[in-house]
């Protein structure tokens, strides 16, 4: 049976995030190791506009990110939580303010550092994985933008030279310039990068859906997993992300609904937890934490999930 979990808030603590998701039987979690609010936008002359990965404005006369640094008793009490908890295959997320494919040299700079930032904290927590998205090219090109990843990863690596956590490329819905969205690009950015070993792959059920990949089908299903071992070698996929989509197929929107509540439907989800490939692997939901009349929705999609194990 694959280890369930869902991304879980940190607000009051990262320990927060663990026993949240022990009091839901989780058997593991996803967190972002800062809150995004953390991050300080440090101004200067009114001249630079950031993007985000997507391509779109974010924050204009930018020049410094930091996020607050990391308390030893904060690490120690995340690490005592997870311990008592039992969680495997612990789970890092980095901050969207990251693009790695960014053809501007201040924010792929930036971006270069905030990654580093990221490996950092995740291998201080313990942590097993960080899962990133490989950025935007912002119209340069998707040739030229998985150069671009492929420098900001070898470089950001560099820097941590030794370190256990393993970076996590996870596909994309292919919105905008968003690099990503097929197996293709995934390969070649993790055959591209000096040392192959330290990246995996995160597949996100709705985003393969929205990229084009017909996951939802008996047919398409095997197609996927087949063209991912052929491309990367199914032993590289190392998490699911698990989200029903609100687009339809191939829609190249990126909008995640609960399990059996969008376009995907239940059967994916069940070829999914019951595929012996799969049986040891992390499966984290991203699915909207509240049902339109306010009810909590992590306890009944982790249900709707173990429903689907035979």
């Amino acid at each position: 049976m694959p280890l369930l979990g869902a991304h879980m808030s940190i607000a009051g603590g990262l320990h927060k995030a663990v026993e949240a998701a022990a009091a839901l039987g989780m058997e593991t979690v996803q967190i972002f190791t800062h809150s995004p609010s953390q991050w300080a936008v440090k101004p200067v002359a009114p001249a630079a506009k950031e993007l985000h990965r997507d391509g779109k404005s974010l924050t204009k006369n930018a020049n410094q990110w930091a996020a607050k640094p990391l308390a030893e008793s904060d690490i120690a009490e995340f690490k005592r939580a997870a311990k008592r908890a039992r969680l495997k295959h612990l789970t890092a997320h980095d901050s969207y303010l990251i693009n790695l494919a960014a053809p501007d040299d201040g924010l792929f700079q930036k971006s270069i550092d905030a990654f580093t930032i990221e490996l950092e904290r995740a291998e201080a927590l313990g942590l097993n994985y960080l899962v990133t998205h490989p950025g935007a090219h912002v119209g340069t090109g998707v040739e030229a933008g998985i150069a671009r990843v492929i420098r900001g990863l070898n470089e950001a690596h560099a820097r941590c030279a030794g370190f256990k956590v393993k970076t996590l490329l996870e596909l994309t819905a292919g919105q905008g310039s968003c690099l990503g969205a097929t197996l293709e690009e995934i390969a070649a950015i993790r055959d591209g990068v000096t040392d192959p070993k330290r990246i995996g792959v995160c597949l996100d059920t709705c985003h393969v859906f929205a990229a084009g990949y017909a996951i939802h089908t008996k047919d398409g299903y095997a197609s996927l997993f087949e063209e991912f071992d052929d491309r990367i070698g199914i032993s590289h996929l190392k998490l699911f992300h698990v989200n029903d989509s609100v687009k339809g197929l191939g829609s190249r929107v990126d909008r995640h609904a609960g399990i059996g509540l969008g376009l995907i439907g239940l059967d994916a989800f069940r070829r999914l937890v019951n595929d012996p490939r799969f049986a040891n692997r992390p499966m984290i939901l991203e699915t909207p934490k509240e049902g339109a009349d306010g009810e909590p929705m992590d306890a009944i999609n982790l249900q709707a999930l173990r429903g689907l194990v035979k």
